[in-house]
């Protein structure tokens, strides 16, 4: 069994033909996937997949690339993230790839999110892109360890990756570690412990070779894993049950399927 700890599929490239996606994720043994908010306007759609159907589940939150949206407040969030299929508080945190001022506005909405985290008791699914000091910062500074979350697409070094993992965060891999340049990626695939890997797509984003270039799935994360245990020297199996034992302990609100 594999789960997909991260995915859209609330875009219309893959909720344009959203029964032969769940089709061909069943068919690549991906039991379950977590689709993500990115914004409030369409958490409703996202939140509508995971209440129709078991193996999905859902987050709630605002990426930190939107700005001409709906600003959420602390209470509003854990009042969305109290529903049962809400497994998690985010996407959030910092990206200053895109937002080159490094605006305050977007850290305080990034302390508004963990803050929420807290108070609910649910992880967090950060994104950092070009701003990890930043984001080990105010997750430390928010008491971030006490509920845990996952370092989205993982694409740091091995010191931005040991300090995650010291605040008791996961590390979640996508297609990109299947790429042949992405040195510093696979490093810390083959470094970090087993029993804090995740795996994911960022579909429809980052497909992983053999079909890089392509709209992503859920099914490819297949592939993720397939990558992660030859560079770990470990069976296809091992990793595929570490990394979905890895993501039920964290989201501890999502239920295991039952076995078919």
């Amino acid at each position: 069994m594999l789960v997909d700890s991260h995915c859209h599929l609330d875009f219309p490239d893959l909720a344009s033909h959203l029964p032969d996606v769940l089709q061909r994720m069943q068919d690549n043994g991906v039991a379950c996937a977590l689709c993500i908010a990115v914004n409030l306007e369409d958490y409703p759609a996202v939140l509508a997949l995971a209440e129709a159907n078991e193996r999905l589940f859902a987050t709630v939150g605002v990426h930190p690339e939107y700005t001409d949206v709906e600003e959420p407040s602390e209470d509003r969030l854990v009042e969305l993230a109290g529903h049962r299929k809400v497994i998690a508080i985010g996407e959030t945190g910092l990206d200053y790839y895109w937002q080159k001022d490094r605006p305050e506005w977007q850290r305080e909405r990034f302390r508004r999110h963990i803050r929420a985290a807290r108070r609910i008791g649910k992880p967090l699914v950060v994104h950092t892109r070009e701003s990890a000091a930043d984001t080990l910062r105010l997750l430390r500074e928010e008491g971030a360890e006490t509920v845990g979350g996952v370092m989205h697409c993982f694409t740091e070094n091995w010191d931005i990756a040991r300090q995650a993992l010291d605040l008791g965060f996961y590390l979640a891999f996508s297609g990109i570690v299947t790429f042949k340049n992405a040195t510093l990626v696979k490093e810390v695939a083959e470094k970090c412990p087993l029993d804090r890997i995740l795996v994911e797509t960022d579909s429809p984003y980052l497909a992983p070779v053999p079909y890089r270039g392509k709209p992503n799935q859920p099914a490819y994360v297949l592939h993720v894993a397939e990558e992660i245990a030859r560079l770990r020297k470990l069976s296809l199996a091992a990793v595929s049950q570490a990394t979905s034992d890895n993501f039920f302990t964290l989201f501890k609100s999502a239920s295991r399927p039952r076995e078919s």
